[in-house]
């Protein structure tokens, strides 16, 4: 079993960043993840290059400029568990900068793409927020960045919170190979935070198994806020949250698909859970917040 795909938190620091995610680093195509931490007053300038990019506060709010003289205020939040973001979406071939009065933590999504579309500002009242299966696999899912639902030229990029003793990311399923209406080929990047309870750290566990695929992709992490799971193939799932601590988890997913779409297949051992979620309650803690109501823009 490999740990190469499970970088901890600080193992994948690079300059400014947190985290420095890019293809060459994972050795894969498309798929690109930042984290950014900002002082007070702090600015950080950078080139989008190839790639697009959605600028994502996890907690505190920013201004995002660009060359092209487009400027979003991001509002943000206190944190990831506090509720869904506002965020900004700026193109390849660009050059950005963000400044934060009060500071804080930014995730910047990327993929590589070969269209250059318009920056555009994301309201936080416009994001879709989904629970998805029932019982102790329930969890929220906040689709800013899914397909359908926000356009990019092959960025796909979700928020899922689970509450604690909770399992997502299951059934175990898979998206690395095409075959059209059924599967999509994608690369992903899941990037954690785990909610402290009673003045202690949590912790929770990413599980992935090969699939006969690629680089045959076998992990099973214990992941701590900050750590980040590299997914070029394979069955991935379950995500689990210990109890007494809702997990977070940032996917990041692009690939060479001539449609972007996240299209899945079930592990055929597991899918049957589904089945099951009809005769279950939602879990009754969720969702833990809803996207706000209205936006004053």
């Amino acid at each position: 079993m490999s740990t190469e795909f499970h970088l901890k938190a600080t193992a994948a620091a690079d300059g400014p960043y947190a985290l420095d995610i890019d293809p060459k680093r994972a050795g894969w195509g498309y798929s690109s993840l930042r984290v950014l931490d900002l002082p007070p007053g702090g600015r950080h300038s950078f080139a989008t290059g190839d790639s697009e990019w959605i600028v994502l506060p996890l907690s505190g709010g920013c201004t995002v400029l660009t060359d092209g003289g487009d400027a979003f205020e991001l509002t943000g939040r206190e944190s990831v568990f506090s509720g869904v973001t506002d965020f900004a979406y700026v193109p390849r071939d660009a050059q950005v900068q963000l400044a934060s009065g009060a500071g804080g933590r930014f995730a910047l999504t990327g993929a590589r793409c070969e269209n250059r579309l318009p920056a555009r500002y994301g309201a936080a009242s416009d994001v879709p927020v989904e629970l998805r299966g029932t019982g102790n696999c329930s969890r929220q899912v906040n689709n800013f960045g899914a397909a359908g639902t926000f356009e990019c030229d092959r960025l796909i990029a979700v928020e899922v919170l689970t509450p604690g003793g909770n399992w997502s990311s299951y059934p175990p399923h898979k998206h690395d190979e095409c075959r059209p209406g059924e599967e999509s080929e994608l690369e992903e990047i899941y990037y954690f935070e785990v909610e402290a309870a009673r003045g202690t750290e949590g912790v929770g566990y990413q599980r992935v198994t090969p699939s006969g695929r690629g680089r045959g992709t076998d992990v099973l992490a214990e992941v701590r806020s900050g750590d980040a799971v590299l997914i070029p193939d394979g069955w991935h799932g379950p995500s689990i949250a210990a109890p007494g601590h809702a997990l977070y988890y940032l996917n990041v997913m692009a690939g060479p698909g001539e449609t972007r779409e996240w299209l899945i297949c079930d592990h055929p051992d597991h899918g049957w859970i589904r089945g099951t979620w009809p005769d279950q309650p939602v879990d009754p803690r969720l969702p833990l917040y809803e996207a706000p109501a209205g936006d004053a823009r």
